[in-house]
């Protein structure tokens, strides 16, 4: 009987950024984004800007690294605590099954339990079948729907060829 191969789960560092970048664009890919170097440079710069909210996790595995998932603290007025937001989450298409997106939400759970946290919670798609698959295994799945709302147009000065 062979074993299941290790995964380990690490905090993101320098090194990792062009295997970052990989994964990042497949995660981009998946879920039909625009390509945009900007938007993947700026994330980037976020996740090695240690005074910014946005923190980065890899999981290795033979031959490297497999994973990746970006998350940060959020308040929740409604319980008066503080829980983490598992905001992207995505495994190489070659390497998933192999136990690294378990594992990137299981040490999310063990920073949650050490930070004194509430609670782990993350969206996805959902057509994405085959992450339900894990989610409904390792997480409770909540009756809330999502909305996204458009930002208010700004008003142009006044003055300029716009705001006449």
């Amino acid at each position: 009987m062979s074993q299941a191969p290790t995964v380990s789960v690490r905090p993101l560092e320098y090194a990792d950024e062009g295997r970052w970048r990989e994964l990042f664009r497949g995660y981009r890919d998946f879920y039909r984004l625009e390509e945009s170097e900007d938007v993947v440079s700026r994330v980037w710069g976020w996740l090695m800007d240690p005074t910014h909210e946005c923190q980065g996790l890899v999981a290795e595995a033979e031959p490297g690294i497999v994973a990746i998932a970006h998350f940060r603290r959020f308040s929740r007025p409604s319980t008066g605590t503080v829980g983490i937001w598992l905001d992207d989450l995505f495994t190489d298409a070659e390497d998933r099954g192999r136990g690294a997106a378990r594992a990137l939400i299981q040490r999310l759970t063990e920073i949650a339990g050490a930070e004194g946290r509430s609670i782990v919670r993350w969206i996805t798609a959902e057509d994405n079948q085959q992450a339900q698959l894990l989610y409904d295994k390792v997480a409770t799945r909540t009756d809330w729907v999502t909305y996204d709302a458009a930002p208010a147009r700004r008003a142009a000065p006044a003055g300029s060829a716009d705001g006449r």
